[in-house]
């Protein structure tokens, strides 16, 4: 398993539309993205985080050049958004 995760600084006041935005494309994300296997999203004190599950890392960076993500959910998050996203790709032991 593969995972890319995505680490966003969102204060808290603007959580819940965060939330929503998640909401809307997590089945688009499973339904349509090759090699998709799982969408997570993981909030604390000091971050939210996007967890994506994938078969392999060529499809977790796909989908992060995808119009999904770029133009979709990137547009829909901004204005969300007090610093640029992290992104990283992992692969599971």
């Amino acid at each position: 398993m593969v995972y890319l995760q995505i680490t966003l600084q969102i204060s808290p006041a603007n959580r819940p539309a965060a939330a929503s935005v998640y909401q809307r494309y997590k089945a688009p994300f499973l339904e349509t993205i090759a090699g998709a296997k799982s969408k997570e999203l993981l909030v604390r004190d000091e971050d939210v985080q996007v967890l994506h599950g994938f078969d392999t890392a060529q499809q977790a960076s796909a989908y992060h050049k995808s119009n999904l993500f770029a133009a979709d959910v990137v547009t829909a998050l901004k204005p969300l958004l007090d610093a640029a996203p992290n992104v990283r790709i992992y692969q599971a032991a």
